[in-house]
């Protein structure tokens, strides 16, 4: 069963279970999955990696729309946006732990030989493709900074 398809099944679920809060989030999502397959000049088939590329993508919007709510003091706009938050992470891989990111970066930039701060770009280029959306850029930045900074 693809992504897409599992999506759309729990929709079904979430709709039968009168669970508004996840019809709402998977409906939002299933509409950008369609957007996505008709953008460009011609349709196209997604694949899982395309779907959770969009899935990555309206979850980060989610969590800065969650930041701006409650730097304006409306709480309750935030809570929902982060409850959409939540439905979006059941669709994304399991997300590195602190000390797993920290052991990535130092292994991969040992590997690489990276050792000076002045080199934070190619670091970056050599970790992002072992995180693979496992973890945020920021995250990932920090913990290569934090690495060069110690190394």
């Amino acid at each position: 069963m693809s992504l897409e398809d599992r999506i759309r099944a729990d929709l079904t679920t979430a709709m039968r279970e009168r669970d508004k809060g996840r019809t709402s989030a998977l409906r939002m999502l299933i509409a950008a999955i369609g957007e996505e397959k008709v953008a460009g000049e011609a349709a196209r088939e997604l694949t899982d990696d395309d779907v959770e590329g969009i899935v990555r993508r309206l979850a980060k919007q989610r969590s800065e729309a969650a930041e701006a709510y409650r730097e304006a003091g409306r709480d309750e706009q935030a809570a929902s946006e982060l409850a959409e938050r939540e439905v979006l992470a059941v669709y994304l891989p399991q997300q590195l732990g602190e000390d797993e990111l920290a052991a990535l970066v130092a292994e991969t930039l040992d590997a690489e030989g990276i050792t000076d701060a002045s080199q934070m770009g190619p670091a970056m280029k050599a970790v992002q493709p072992k995180v693979a959306g496992r973890a945020e850029g920021k995250a990932v930045a920090a913990a290569v900074r934090a690495h060069l900074a110690g190394g």
